[in-house]
């Protein structure tokens, strides 16, 4: 189905050396995308473009550090100047700290709302202009269960997540006339190397406590892969989508959906 095709498209997912970004960068250019990423130094960008190149795909990576303005605008600037324009943005690097909130520093919360929202706003307001120029632009948030829900030493995240999912909403509001759609994913628990010591088979034979949580809450009993995020993504970013806006998909295996279990 043609409305699915990116044919044409350019796309820069922030933070895309690796991980879920690289998933839904991979999966935009098997749809047809041109693929620019960016990453806070030269050894990561170097790092992605060897995996974008191990894959088949024909990736461009920048040195950009997304809270910081000039930075950001500087990159955007390079990108159109080089590629003709941005038709989809990702704003998927992001950071967490788990820290119980008492114990975490008024420093340490801005960091995290600084790249998990910050961010995004800066990216978002960067590319806008030049999306309403072209008559059309996707944008798409990378959210959280935590836009939703509260849980232990996530207060930062917690916050940051929520607030992208306002932004998200607002950025439609304010743009949707432009024929801009801005949506959101927010990805359950995704099986990733950074998961993976919370995976890991325990001595006795038994599941991590942690593992044994998130299966017990997750109805489709399993973690997600980042695979599991590249459909989504690849709706929200075609035309597909062109009259869903504001709109936060949470690709969770129906966590948000499901109470849980009765105790026996």
């Amino acid at each position: 189905m043609k409305d699915f095709s990116l044919e044409g498209k350019v796309a820069w997912v922030t933070g895309a050396s690796y991980g879920i970004g690289f998933a839904i960068a991979s999966a935009f250019a098997a749809a047809g995308a041109k693929i620019v990423f960016n990453d806070l130094k030269q050894e990561f960008v170097d790092k992605g473009l060897k995996a974008y190149a191990d894959a088949g795909i024909d990736a461009k990576g920048y040195v950009c550090d997304v809270t910081n303005e000039e930075q950001v605008n500087a990159t955007v600037a390079q990108i159109i100047n080089e590629l003709g324009k941005i038709d989809i943005l990702v704003n998927n690097a992001g950071i967490i700290k788990r820290i119980p909130m008492c114990d975490m520093t008024a420093a340490e919360f801005r960091q995290v709302i600084d790249v998990d929202l910050n961010a995004p706003f800066i990216c978002a307001k960067a590319v806008i202009p030049s999306m309403i120029k072209n008559g059309h632009g996707k944008i798409i948030n990378i959210c959280s269960m935590m836009s939703e829900l509260g849980r232990e030493t996530v207060s930062a995240y917690a916050a940051a997540k929520g607030g992208l999912k306002m932004l998200t909403k607002n950025i439609a509001s304010e743009y949707g006339e432009f024929n801009i759609q801005c949506n959101g994913i927010g990805p359950g628990y995704i099986a990733t190397p950074q998961t993976a010591p919370l995976r890991e088979i325990q001595p006795d034979g038994s599941r991590h406590p942690f593992d044994q949580f998130i299966i017990a809450k997750t109805p489709a009993a399993r973690w997600g892969n980042p695979e599991d995020l590249q459909g989504p993504a690849v709706f929200l970013a075609s035309d597909a989508s062109n009259f869903v806006n504001g709109h936060i998909l949470y690709v969770d295996g129906g966590i948000l959906a499901y109470i849980g279990k009765q105790p026996k």
